[in-house]
């Protein structure tokens, strides 16, 4: 007998060892997905945490916030990317499906900026201005005492966060002018105005690229007034959860939260939660 336990026993020590070697060796994924304003900066953000933690991988996709919702209510994702908070309806949805209303991240300061192109004549406009342009109630140049031509407008489709932040305040009981061509992503957005004559669009700071950035009331999106929440279209950007996670989620997420991880949204163009020293 003592034989036969000598000869199993080197056999169950590799397969224990094996076993063993697969557990530790195994990688943590962490799906994200929603908004296409935090896309580019959570792609960002996952590549400098990996580089301490190469056992975890990432996928990450766009799509909008809604869409991110979406995926989160079904159980698809670990994190939702969201440039706005949820609404009643969506909260509620979450609370039937898990039986809480989930977690929720600020992980970052950001200004709606209102886009025009690089060679338009305006400086700043009012609220009031805005709301009739994105309506079509103003529709030429002339009209805002500029030289004519008729006005061309780049708006996010549906499922996107920014667009619905945009309604909630410039056009709280209306909705944008028909005519306005629709965009899936703000760098489409971007490319669009800064091509375009007369053209105007919208999105996050961060991604302000090609394109003039003016003031609403006088005021700017500057670091400062955003900080201090004096620009009007100023916002979070946020992580939502359907649970409390713990393991590679949790490390993910309180890094982000970290000097560190806030160093990174403070060098892609965002605004990060606290004052960073380098």
């Amino acid at each position: 007998m003592l034989k036969l336990k000598n000869k199993i026993l080197p056999i169950i020590f590799v397969l224990l060892f094996s076993c063993s070697s697969v557990k530790v060796n195994e990688k943590k994924i962490i799906t994200i997905k929603g908004s296409d304003t935090m896309l580019h900066l959570t792609e960002v953000l996952s590549k400098a945490f990996v580089k301490n933690h190469q056992d975890i991988t990432f996928r990450i996709y766009g799509g909008g916030t809604k869409t991110g919702i979406d995926e989160l209510l079904k159980g698809n994702i670990d994190i939702c990317t969201a440039s706005r908070e949820l609404t009643s309806s969506e909260a509620k949805k979450l609370a039937e499906y898990y039986g809480s209303i989930g977690m929720y991240y600020l992980i970052a300061k950001d200004a709606v900026c209102i886009y025009v192109n690089p060679e338009m004549n305006l400086t700043s406009l009012s609220a009031t201005q805005l709301n009739k342009i994105f309506t079509c109630k103003i529709y030429d140049m002339k009209q805002l005492n500029n030289s004519a031509g008729k006005i061309q407008l780049a708006i996010r489709n549906k499922k996107s966060g920014t667009r619905k932040f945009i309604k909630d305040i410039i056009l709280p009981d209306e909705d944008f002018c028909s005519k306005a061509k629709e965009f899936s992503t703000t760098s489409q957005i971007t490319k669009f105005v800064e091509k375009t004559k007369n053209s105007f669009g919208f999105g996050g700071i961060g991604l302000a690229k090609g394109v003039k950035k003016i003031s609403i009331n006088g005021i700017s999106p500057s670091i400062k007034n955003i900080k201090s929440d004096k620009y009007p279209l100023t916002r979070y950007l946020h992580f939502f959860t359907s649970r409390s996670y713990s393991g590679a989620v949790k490390k993910f997420i309180n890094w982000v939260l970290s000097p560190e991880g806030q160093k990174v949204i403070q060098k892609e163009g965002f605004i990060p939660l606290w004052e960073i020293t380098y």
